[in-house]
């Protein structure tokens, strides 16, 4: 499962992922900040990567508008605010715990959390 992670959430976050050997890129890194919600699917879709946010309210109804007009994501796993956005490495944690558990099977419309 290949990664991308939105803004709202630290780049430390990846810099762990990727010590564990996890795909991972943020919009940080690769000039997407400050994009819409939609923007940042839709181009998360286009790369095959499934988009790990905190926003779960927003996504929750772009993919329900994705799947009503039949335009698949590559996924969106929601970070819980149960989740200290200060602590890195436990958010690096649950994410990999995730895409170890799930592997590199098909993520399309997936919603889920961590």
């Amino acid at each position: 499962m290949k990664l991308i992670l939105d803004e709202d959430l630290s780049p430390e976050v990846v810099r762990q992922l990727r010590r564990q050997k996890i795909d991972a890129v943020s919009v940080h890194e690769v000039g997407r900040r400050g994009l819409s919600d939609r923007g940042q699917l839709v181009l998360a879709a286009d790369d095959g990567r499934c988009l790990v946010t905190r926003n779960r309210n927003d996504f929750i109804r772009l993919t329900q508008e994705f799947f009503a007009r039949g335009q698949a994501h590559a996924g969106v796993l929601i970070v819980p605010w149960t989740y200290a956005p200060d602590r890195p490495a436990v958010i690096a944690k649950a994410v990999a715990r995730y895409t170890l558990r799930h592997g590199d099977g098909p993520t399309d419309f997936l919603f889920d959390f961590v």
